[in-house]
């Protein structure tokens, strides 16, 4: 038996959840993969998962070796990207979570490193609700705002505001407002994310201020406020980032933009661990130099807008 190899095979069962999904991954047939786990079953003497024709989960054995085995796997691939011996095309999954709507910004995006890359595959899991990177599977994750989390590793990508935006069919019937009071005459969309949702705070000469807001249509999904601007229901209130493209294809309108709303921190994040897989720091990579290349935009458009009376696009 490959003992390396079958712990490689448990860790990625254990974090997809299924014989299939790592079959179909490492091109083996699933009686292969069954076969892997039943040898390591068969060399420890235990039984390392509980098996229903549903679902698959860890006994208590099995979540001590995944325990003792994840740094091991992790010392093998720093030693191979220490000694040069990785492929120089990266293999394998990468999971990133990201925000339902900054899904739409890597979608863009990261087709070109998968065709750099053709041995590499992406896996973006979308929510607007994060939990555990490691109960959720994921490699890394984009966040934005603070991360209070010690156990996760950041790398800052940069800092971007929430905006408000419309449609321009929304702008054509009912006008812009010209001051944050002014949404109160406004339709809004609110994305409920807990209490105080509907309150939108701006930096105003006083100081940041807290304006509430009303609509006739609220959602705790942000691709479903996103989606309501795009029809031009109303006014929304989103980061920066993810309405990036719309800004500059002109499918929705940045308005109040001499009223910034206080800037959020965007970050990638992964698990505290010694050594990533030359994989994941290869996304992580891309990622990053993609943001980054997002927020110096921004800034030289934010720079041209200051020195001219063009109504500002970004």
């Amino acid at each position: 038996m490959d003992l390396l190899g079958a712990l490689k095979v448990l860790v990625r069962v254990t974090e997809t959840g299924s014989f299939s999904a790592v079959a179909r991954e490492r091109e083996l047939t699933q009686a292969a993969v069954a076969k892997q786990i039943s040898q390591l079953e068969e060399h420890f003497g235990v039984r390392l998962f509980h098996r229903t024709t549903r679902k698959l989960s860890l006994t208590d054995d099995g979540r001590m070796l995944l325990d003792l085995t994840r740094p091991v796997l992790d010392g093998v691939e720093g030693i191979e990207a220490s000694l040069g011996r990785q492929s120089a095309s990266p293999v394998g999954l990468v999971r990133v979570g990201v925000s339902v709507t900054a899904s739409h910004f890597l979608t863009e995006r990261l087709p070109s490193l998968l065709a750099d890359n053709p041995g590499l595959k992406v896996e973006l899991v979308a929510s607007d609700r994060f939990g555990d990177m490691v109960e959720d599977r994921l490699d890394l994750a984009l966040r934005i705002g603070e991360i209070t989390d010690a156990s996760l590793v950041q790398r800052r990508c940069g800092i971007f505001p929430r905006v408000v935006v419309a449609a321009a069919s929304y702008i054509d019937r009912y006008g812009k407002p010209t001051t944050p009071a002014d949404l109160a005459s406004h339709t809004c969309i609110v994305l409920d994310v807990g209490p105080d949702s509907d309150v939108w705070t701006f930096v105003t000469p006083e100081g940041p201020k807290g304006f509430r807001v009303s609509g006739g249509f609220l959602a705790n999904d942000a691709r479903a406020v996103h989606r309501a601007a795009h029809r031009g229901y109303g006014i929304a209130f989103l980061g920066l980032l993810e309405v990036l493209d719309d800004l500059r294809s002109g499918e929705l309108v940045r308005l109040l933009s001499e009223f910034p709303a206080p800037l959020l921190p965007v970050s990638l994040v992964y698990s505290s661990r010694r050594h990533l897989a030359p994989r994941t720091r290869l996304v992580l990579e891309f990622v990053l130099e993609q943001v980054r290349e997002a927020q110096a935009l921004i800034q030289a458009a934010s720079h041209e807008t200051r020195s001219s009376t063009v109504a500002p696009i970004l």
